[in-house]
């Protein structure tokens, strides 16, 4: 029984983020540290953590900064060079990844803006056809007291009438 397809996108909830991340790290270690193995390949792999943290691992231990004496200073240049250019790599994906979560965040702050918009205009607007249905409800209180007033209704009529109006007013 095979795994199922996930969807790859950024994982919103923290804790599932750390941990899927802890695995998918160590996974990929042991991919580079196989891939090196089964196929006589050169392989390093740099990780950087959300926090910064670095993870590593290289099987070519002059890119480690081991046996770098035996090293002639054209090799050593040379190294010198593929660090470089492997820094500067890693620096520009850093770099892209950091302005795409700025716009993504950005994206999700008008968002939640718009919606704060339209959800204040929703309640203005109940606001004010509550308002209105008041004003008409307390018209149609008045009637009653007035028609109370001249022994129009029984007591009874009268309470049932005022309780009457008052519903209309909860439901407009």
């Amino acid at each position: 029984m095979g795994r199922g397809k996930i969807e790859i996108k950024r994982i919103e909830n923290t804790t599932n983020r750390q941990v899927t991340f802890c695995k998918r790290r160590n996974g990929l270690l042991k991919k580079a540290y196989e891939l090196s193995v089964l196929c006589d390949a050169e392989v390093a792999l740099i990780v950087f953590s959300t926090r910064g943290r670095l993870y590593e691992y290289s099987n070519n231990r002059h890119l480690m900064g081991d046996s770098l004496s035996t090293l002639t200073v054209k090799e050593l240049k040379q190294l010198e060079n593929r660090v470089e250019r492997g820094m500067a790599r890693i620096r520009s994906k850093r770099y892209e990844m950091m302005l795409a979560e700025i716009d993504y965040f950005q994206k999700r702050d008008v968002e939640l803006e718009n919606e704060n918009v339209y959800l204040r205009a929703k309640i203005a607007e109940i606001e004010r056809l509550q308002q209105a249905s008041m004003e008409e409800g307390g018209e149609e209180l008045n009637a009653v007291h007035a028609l109370a007033s001249r022994n129009f209704f029984t007591p009874n009529a009268l309470e049932r009438a005022t309780h009457a109006a008052k519903n209309i007013l909860h439901l407009g």
